[in-house]
């Protein structure tokens, strides 16, 4: 319980309410806008789309088309390292979806979930994502 005096010097022994928020997420999130393709597991064609943040779990992302949730497609994120062009690819599960964010500009946001990645595409990440950490804290 909180004590606080109020102004005429009485003392409120009432507990004190608010909003208390506990992050559930095992991997904490990272503000990064990387252009990506991405295409479904059983299919050929490719889409692009833009992620808004990214960490080790998954992804936020903005998608031209709807796109059930539980999905499984194969991405490719695309970011430079120096003045090379890098990619990370991986299998991601679609894990909810937004589909009124901008559908009006006919955009969709989804989360991701990484399920797998292709050799060596974790460890990129990993760098990745500690370069834009550095970059928002340093």
């Amino acid at each position: 319980m909180a004590t606080v005096k109020s102004k005429r010097g009485q003392v409120d022994l009432q507990p004190k309410r608010g909003i208390f928020v506990i992050e559930r997420r095992e991997h904490p999130r990272f503000t990064v806008e990387l252009s990506f393709d991405y295409s479904r597991i059983d299919g050929v064609e490719e889409h692009g789309g833009v992620t808004t943040n990214v960490s080790e779990g998954g992804l936020l992302a903005y998608l031209p088309e709807v796109v059930e949730k539980g999905a499984l497609l194969k991405i490719v994120i695309l970011f430079l390292k120096g003045s090379e062009l890098n990619t990370i690819k991986a299998t991601a599960k679609v894990v909810w979806c937004d589909l009124a964010a901008k559908a009006a500009w006919g955009e969709h946001r989804y989360g991701f979930e990484f399920q797998s990645f292709n050799r060596g595409g974790l460890d990129k990440l990993k760098i990745l994502i500690k370069k834009v950490a550095d970059t928002h804290t340093g």
